[in-house]
């Protein structure tokens, strides 16, 4: 490990010379490359110094043992080692996850579309109670959220909602709210109490940028509609609704939250090729068996991933058996404890592989 440490450090002041170089100034394209290799380590290299320094901290106190000092010299002396050695214990835990390989798209920003699916009214209305909980955790974040399309329903939900959320390492977080949400409550339509179990599918996909991936005028069939609303009664009777079909994949994309046809179009097309890239991205991981094992990370919306039980007041995530008693402050936003051991998880089972 720390011979790649070394190594880590060693590309990391390369980096800084390159970007302080002249030449490299001059060609921006160069430059930004360089700076955004050189901030990327700089984390690990950090991390490795401090280790150094305790560890070069605890030799010249141990050296000092060698010296004749009074008792509470001694004492004092010893008393650093045990705090030098409690931090390098917590460095050499931190320092392999450090060098983990990192999934490219961490520091992106996301699209997230989540969809009612079995439970009709009921699963539209917690599609709504989703987007609301996302909604308020990329606030907690400061991030930006963009509403892309969306398709509401007369009872204040959605049968299906896309939106961008827009900030630095949206997708190292979010990345694992993919799959089925599944919903245990008595809705408000039911007057015998019985509960119910209703379903919603959450994306969650990283935002690509034009440059990306390759998508050709030629491969897209473009179609404009008039935009409708909740009950099918028209928003207007200009066709600035669009539909957006990438011939060679069949995937489908419509945006008519906007009045501007141009706009939507824009949107659509954000989606498309987040969509797009999923779709190549998917393939390539299909045929990794490690991320087909392995619940965490893998994006497969097929299963049930989590449980949100009312009567209970309980969240349960069922790929790290993790059970909250505290429904009202997740559904609000809080869910940072559900994440972080979903990160624990995907690193330990990251782990387990580079070993």
């Amino acid at each position: 490990m720390l011979q790649k440490l070394q190594a880590v450090e060693d590309k990391y002041l390369e980096l800084e010379s390159l970007i302080s170089d002249p030449d490299v100034i001059s060609d921006m394209t160069k430059w930004q490359k360089y700076n955004r290799e050189h901030a990327a380590l700089m984390v690990i290299v950090e991390k490795f110094r401090e280790y150094k320094k305790v560890c070069q901290g605890i030799d010249d106190d141990k050296a000092m043992f060698a010296e004749q000092l009074d008792d509470d010299f001694r004492k004092m002396v010893e008393a650093e080692i045990v705090e030098y050695r409690l931090i390098k214990e917590k460095l050499e835990a931190e320092l392999p996850l450090l060098l983990l390989p990192k999934d490219p798209n961490d520091d992106k920003s996301v699209i997230v579309e989540i969809r009612g699916g079995v439970g009709g009214d009921e699963a539209a209305l917690f599609a709504g109670d989703l987007f609301r909980m996302y909604s308020r955790y990329a606030e907690m974040q400061g991030w930006k959220i963009e509403i892309l399309n969306s398709n509401a329903t007369e009872l204040g939900g959605f049968k299906e909602i896309s939106f961008s959320i827009l900030g630095y390492g949206a997708y190292s977080k979010l990345k694992y709210e993919s799959g089925t949400h599944r919903v245990q409550r008595v809705p408000a339509t039911e007057s015998s109490g019985r509960i119910h179990t209703s379903a919603v599918t959450v994306a969650v996909l990283p935002e690509v940028e034009e440059v990306e991936v390759d998508i050709k005028a030629n491969e897209l069939r473009i179609d404009t509609y008039c935009a409708s609303g909740a009950g099918g009664q028209y928003v207007n009777r200009t066709e600035t609704a669009v539909r957006i079909t990438h011939l060679p994949t069949g995937v489908v994309v419509q945006c008519q939250d906007e009045k501007s046809q141009l706009k939507n179009k824009e949107k659509a097309m954000r989606v498309l090729r987040a969509r797009v890239q999923e779709k190549a991205s998917q393939a390539q991981h299909d045929e990794i068996s490690a991320d087909r094992k392995s619940q965490v990370g893998s994006g497969d919306r097929s299963g049930r991933i989590r449980t949100y039980n009312f009567p209970q007041g309980r969240v349960t995530d069922h790929r790290v058996g993790l059970t909250l008693h505290k429904l009202d402050f997740v559904l609000n936003g809080e869910i940072d404890e559900l994440i972080n051991a979903l990160i624990t998880a995907d690193q330990t089972e990251k782990m387990k592989r580079v070993n």
